[in-house]
Formats: structure tokens, C-alpha cells, sequence
């Protein structure tokens, strides 16, 4: 007789608290969704709209003066992602290199920057000289240095068998050909993982905006939005609609486009940080 598989206290007792996280998570998303689909602005709970509508997201749409706060903040995430990913590949690749003179010390200086920093006003002198400051730019190469990232990159980089570098020198591969046609193909789960770290981090940058940046021309869409949503800046429009309706309208205008990318990239943004984050 096959034996029965006991159930565990513990698998029961997780399984609850994981739940109870994901609703934790998943409620007030969905409150934000109703809300943005319900043409009457409610306070309650509720799990449908009483009157269905769409005239929020007509209204972000049409309004002109989001276009070019959108269009900063997809080219800055665009940008800002290439570079991360560009600086994080080749610093990872660097630091994995055992016979680099230095590797130690140069790995002890970048982590020293993890734990401590020069302060605000220190970062604002430094953007200043560099002619960062307003300018959407500044968001491009602010985040394009990580070094968590770094650290990633270096411990998935050395997870690689010995075995294929090896076999790489010995057939006349120069250590960049290495990195480009053995180290970059094997690393599409690392680089699907923190090129999603990079770009949710570019996109979401609001704090950055709010200090650095004053001309409108420069700011990018989440810092327009919290304008219209906190401040009353909520454009002139031909719906009716409430202005609690448009508020999370515009939230959930905010998180779409990587709630629609992240399924895509789920698979590969857990490998990812796996390998990255764990070394045998």
C-alpha cells in the first residue's frame, strides 16, 4: 500500500500567510481598477462598478498635456535600462575576472558605496557640474549605475563553468569576444531580471523629478500625474466623469505597461535573481 503523504504544519501555516499577503496586495489594486472603471466616486469597497465607464481612460488619453510627459518618461526607461544593463554587464564581467589586478579593492570600493553615501546636497553639486540638472537626462545616467546590480551580474558571471572560458581561450577568443559570444547569450535570464529592476525603477522615478527637474518640458508622466492627482491639476474634459474616477484612471495609466510586460518576463525574472543571488 502506497503511504499516504503527510501534511505539515508548516506548508499549511505558509500557504495561509502567502495568501493572505497576495490579498493584501492584490485588493487595493483592484479597489484602484473599479474605481477607475465606476463613473461614481465611491469611498466602499466595492467588487464591480455601479456605472460602468471608460471615460477616465478617454480622458487621460486625449489629454495633450500628458503626451510629452509620457514620451519623456518612455525614452528615459528605454535609455536608462540600455545603460544600466550596458554598465552592469561589463562591471560584472570585470569583477569576475579572478587574475584582475585590484579585483578586491576595487569590489570592496563599490560595495562601501551600498552602505554609505554623500548625501543630497553632495548629489545635487555633482549633477549640477555635470549640466544634469533639468534636464530628463539626469534620470537616463542617475540610475544607470547600480551596484547591486553589479554584484548580480559578478555572481551569475562566475556560476559559468571554468570550462567554457577555457575552451573559448583556446580557440583564439580575446576576452571581450568571450563576453560577447559566450558570456551575453548565456545570461538572458540575468539580464531579463535586473533590465526589469532598471526599467520599473526609471519609470517609477518621481522623487528625482520633484528635486532636480522644475522645467515642464522635462518632467516625465509619473510626476505629471501626481500633479493632476494630488494637486488638483485635473484637465478640462468633454466626459463626465469624476474626478475620483480620473484620479485612478490615471494610477492604473501609470502601472499598465509592466503589468502587461511582467507576465512575459516572470519566468525569466525569477531565474534570474535565483542565479544571480545564489552561488554554489
Amino acid at each position: 500500500m502506497k503511504s499516504k503523504k503527510k501534511i505539515k504544519v508548516f506548508d499549511v501555516v505558509n500557504y495561509i500567510v502567502f495568501i493572505i499577503l497576495g490579498l493584501v496586495i492584490l485588493v487595493p489594486i483592484w479597489k484602484v481598477l473599479i474605481d477607475s472603471l465606476n463613473a461614481v466616486g465611491v469611498y466602499q469597497f466595492r467588487l464591480w462598478p455601479s456605472q460602468f465607464t471608460i471615460d477616465g481612460y478617454r480622458t487621460i488619453i486625449e489629454t495633450k498635456l500628458l503626451y510629452k510627459p509620457f514620451l519623456n518618461s518612455v525614452i528615459t526607461t528605454l535609455l536608462g535600462t540600455l545603460l544600466g544593463l550596458m554598465l552592469s554587464t561589463l562591471a560584472g564581467y570585470v569583477l569576475a575576472q579572478e587574475e584582475l589586478p585590484g579585483r578586491a579593492l576595487l569590489a570592496y570600493i563599490l560595495l562601501f558605496t551600498m552602505i554609505f553615501s554623500g548625501g543630497m546636497i553632495p548629489e545635487y553639486l555633482v549633477m549640477k557640474k555635470l549640466g544634469l540638472v533639468n534636464s530628463m537626462w539626469l534620470l537616463v545616467f542617475k540610475h544607470g549605475v547600480n551596484v547591486y546590480n553589479f554584484v548580480l551580474m559578478k555572481n551569475f558571471f562566475e556560476g559559468i563553468p571554468a570550462s567554457l572560458y577555457e575552451a573559448a581561450k583556446l580557440d583564439g577568443c580575446s576576452p571581450m569576444g568571450i563576453f560577447f559570444k559566450i558570456v551575453l547569450p548565456l545570461s538572458k535570464a540575468a539580464l531579463a531580471s535586473i533590465g526589469l529592476m532598471f526599467a520599473v525603477t526609471v519609470w517609477n522615478d518621481y522623487s528625482t523629478v520633484k528635486i532636480y527637474i522644475t522645467d515642464p518640458n522635462q518632467v516625465n508622466f509619473q510626476y505629471k500625474l501626481r500633479n493632476m492627482i494630488m494637486d488638483g491639476d485635473t484637465p478640462t474634459t468633454a466626459y463626465k466623469v469624476s474626478q475620483s474616477t480620473l484620479f485612478n484612471a490615471g494610477i492604473i495609466a501609470a502601472i499598465l505597461p509592466f503589468m502587461a510586460l511582467y507576465p512575459f518576463l516572470q519566468k525569466y525574472f525569477v531565474t534570474g535573481v535565483n542565479i544571480g543571488a545564489v552561488k554554489e
